[in-house]
């Protein structure tokens, strides 16, 4: 029989880099304080964070692109 309590799995908040426990008592996870999670909010809501556009294989552009 195993004694050991199981580890937890520590993670970075995405926003500080400050570890964070991964288990429910970590309220915020997986950032390490509401501040961070609200940050990280406002910065989705400004559309600072983008996923970037791939681009076609054959070089071709949009229409809009040549306005």
């Amino acid at each position: 029989m195993n004694t050991e309590s199981p580890r937890v799995r520590e993670v970075k908040c995405p926003v500080c880099g400050a570890l964070v426990r991964w288990e429910p008592a970590s309220r915020w996870r997986p950032f390490c304080s509401e501040r961070c999670r609200t940050q990280d909010l406002g910065a989705w809501a400004s559309e600072s964070y983008r996923i970037p556009e791939a681009e076609a294989a054959d070089g071709a552009t949009d229409d809009a692109d040549l306005a």
